[in-house]
């Protein structure tokens, strides 16, 4: 404070001498002004010194040297010490997933399916329903909702219950519909498991469950809360499209997504071609790799790449741009298309995934059957098709049912906007049966990227455990579904308290990056705005 009136003191008399001169005489020379600024220079250096006692200081530590050393730091130590306490931290949460994703197997083994419910049997609370609006809390047939008491909640900012669980169901699923009720049944089990992980570790964050009917049951419960209160908003959110449950749902994939341009798409089908395999672009996470073709009487890349690239928000970016390029024109010819997949596919020359091998084709139907090409490239069926009949036409559906039937696939209609979203998504059920079938050698703890948590929580990172299906058919064979995705999260922040710069000299700090190449932590890391 006396070195800020001493510098504004010193700035008047500076100004005031400078307006007397100027008054009464010549004004100052530079070296006159100058010998002012060394005066003042001077004053002020010897205030900070005697104010903030930086000579006192030194002179104790010159005393006292025999009670100090100064060290270099070792900085091997250094990161050793920090990356042993994040996988401490990490251990700690993937013990509350494993035993979140066993106790909800159990759960659901044990469940007995029910095709009717009474009023009132199921008892819940949806996250998206408006505390103000009473017409929103209706009850639903067969449901009964739960208004919880929200409290302000300072690790999570914003309004929280540890009493109870959220549910949020996606907007284009109707959550009294049977097998909604039946999983709300079920998983009303995983609060008192919820709870119990909360006892055990007070810092847990979400713990989430996402069922793979797009349910999704969150703890602690917190309203689904729109902060900029847009009008006649749509929610759009579907816990099947999160990075976490998408990377936890299925093991690493290449795809190459094959598009027919040929003539007879043009107009409406060719626009819902488009949105397909952009929507399909979404259920990849940064673990795929993914390249779009195009065909009619010759096979092309969409975009720049050449080969499989890693699905990452760049690429897809890439790509997407290109696929809204693509022209209808010529003729549909299948053996030019799946040979010109096929060899991008087998081309080992590049960086893949090597785990799953998919083409998915897009097209409006056609008679042809290419067999001699799948004989060729894919007679040991290591390559799963794929196909899509896209539109409303009376094109024969016969050869791309036989395609994806002879090829380890599955065969899809997409007639209208409405059910992109649903049929380009459900292959994931197809590549989690082996993983279901390899049992605990598939469940694995995952930890994502960074990203952007839904619940305003900032940035994350998700460790996800796939949710087995053990239930047996009545032929006694082991039912091949995933029931769905268990995540827990962990906030970057409290990473960051594992790092802390004062450990460091004056300018270091801490910086990690993950596998795939993502800054995980840095100073100036932060969320897109």
């Amino acid at each position: 404070m006396a070195a800020g009136w001493l510098l504004v003191f010193s700035l008047t008399l500076f100004q005031s001498l400078v307006m007397n001169h100027s008054s009464e005489g010549p004004f100052p020379s530079a070296t006159t002004i100058k010998s002012w600024v060394d005066k003042m220079q001077e004053d002020l250096v010897t205030l900070a010194r005697t104010a903030s006692g930086v000579e006192q200081l030194a002179t104790i530590y010159l005393k006292n040297k025999d009670l100090y050393t100064v060290e270099a730091n070792n900085p091997r130590q250094l990161v050793e010490i920090a990356a042993r306490d994040i996988e401490k931290l990490l251990s700690n949460r993937s013990k509350a997933l494993v035993r979140l994703a066993k106790e909800a197997e159990k759960y659901q083994a044990s469940h007995q399916w029910r095709d009717e419910f009474g009023n009132n049997d199921i008892i819940y609370y949806n996250a998206k329903d408006d505390q103000n609006d009473p017409e929103k809390n209706d009850t639903e047939s067969g449901s009964q909702r739960i208004r919880p008491v929200f409290e302000d909640d300072p690790v999570f900012r914003r309004q929280t219950s540890y009493q109870h669980a959220a549910v949020h169901i996606p907007t284009d699923i109707y959550e009294g519909s049977t097998i909604v009720l039946n999983e709300l049944n079920w998983t009303a089990a995983l609060d008192d498991v919820f709870k119990r992980n909360r006892e055990e570790d007070p810092t847990l964050l979400w713990q989430v469950f996402g069922s793979a009917t797009g349910l999704a049951r969150y703890y602690p419960a917190s309203p689904w809360v729109d902060k900029s209160r847009t009008p006649n908003k749509i929610d759009l959110y579907d816990v099947r499209r999160r990075p976490w449950y998408i990377q936890g749902a299925a093991s690493p994939k290449d795809m190459l997504i094959l598009v027919d341009a040929s003539g007879s798409v043009s107009g409406l089908t060719l626009k819902l071609i488009r949105t397909s395999v952009i929507e399909m672009l979404e259920t990849l996470s940064d673990d795929d790799f993914v390249n779009v073709v195009s065909f009619n009487n010759n096979a092309q890349n969409v975009s720049c790449f050449n080969h499989l690239v890693q699905a990452n928000v760049r690429n897809k970016k890439k790509l997407k741009e290109a696929v809204y390029k693509i022209s209808a024109k010529g003729i549909t010819d299948y053996k030019k298309g799946f040979s010109y997949a096929f060899e991008q596919l087998l081309n080992h020359s590049v960086s893949r995934a090597n785990c799953n091998k998919i083409i998915m084709l897009f097209t409006d139907g056609g008679e042809e059957r290419a067999q001699e090409i799948f004989h060729k490239y894919n007679e040991d069926k290591k390559v799963r098709v794929f196909t899509f009949s896209v539109g409303q036409h009376n094109y024969d559906k016969g050869p791309i049912q036989w395609m994806a039937c002879e090829n380890k696939g599955y065969y899809y209609e997409i007639p209208s906007i409405g059910a992109i979203r649903i049929n380009t998504q459900e292959y994931l059920d197809v590549l989690g049966r082996p993983m279901v079938l390899a049992g605990e050698k598939a469940k694995q703890v995952q930890w994502t990227n960074v990203y952007l948590d839904a619940l305003e929580l900032g940035l994350v990172i998700t460790g996800t455990l796939p949710v087995f299906n053990l239930t047996k058919e009545q032929n006694g064979k082991i039912n091949q579904l995933i029931l769905g995705v268990m995540g827990v999260d962990v906030s970057l922040e409290d990473i960051k308290k594992l790092t802390p710069r004062f450990t460091l000299c004056p300018n270091g700090y801490y910086f990690a990056i993950d596998p795939n190449g993502y800054v995980l932590l840095h100073p100036n890391l932060q969320p897109k705005s």
